[in-house]
């Protein structure tokens, strides 16, 4: 049976023992080419094939052209560049689960993101772990699955919980 195994840094990694995992394509995309290399080796590491891209116009292209269990969309400012691949993965499917990384907390980007449909916004700074962890939570068995559920701790249109 399969197991899994935390690697050093916290990270839970997949191992096969006669059972095959999904492996569930994620498409990443964002602009700044040191995140999305970070985040890929996260997600890779934890047993997904990811598809990199460093512009939001090639992620809806590839989004337009292909079946994805997760969409991850790195933002770097405040200005909300995602905001049309979130509303196209929308269009797309409901299902899809979308999280959106950002390099900071920015409460009109964050609230825009969960009303436009994101599962979730998680700020840097961000462990592996934490983006690990996260991404398992959404993830669905690939294209005909069933969507996830929507965390317990904060609902669409909440806020996060300030300390």
């Amino acid at each position: 049976m399969g197991r899994r195994r935390t690697s050093q840094d916290g990270i839970q990694t997949r191992q096969n023992k006669g059972v095959a995992f999904p492996r569930v394509p994620v498409l990443l995309v964002g602009e700044d080419s040191l995140d999305l290399s970070r985040y890929a080796v996260i997600l890779r590491r934890i047993g997904h094939q990811v598809h990199p891209c460093g512009s939001y116009e090639e992620g809806i292209r590839l989004l337009n052209s292909g079946a994805f269990g997760l969409l991850v969309v790195s933002q770097g400012t405040p200005n909300f560049e995602g905001r049309c691949l979130l509303e196209r993965a929308v269009q797309i499917d409901r299902t899809l689960p979308v999280l959106v990384v950002a390099r900071s907390l920015h409460m009109p980007c964050y609230l825009e993101a969960m009303q436009l449909g994101a599962v979730d916004y998680l700020a840097e700074p961000l462990s592996m772990k934490e983006l690990g962890q996260t991404v398992e939570r959404y993830m669905r068995p690939g294209p005909l699955g069933k969507a996830p559920a929507l965390r317990t701790g904060i609902k669409r249109g909440e806020g996060p919980v300030q300390a």
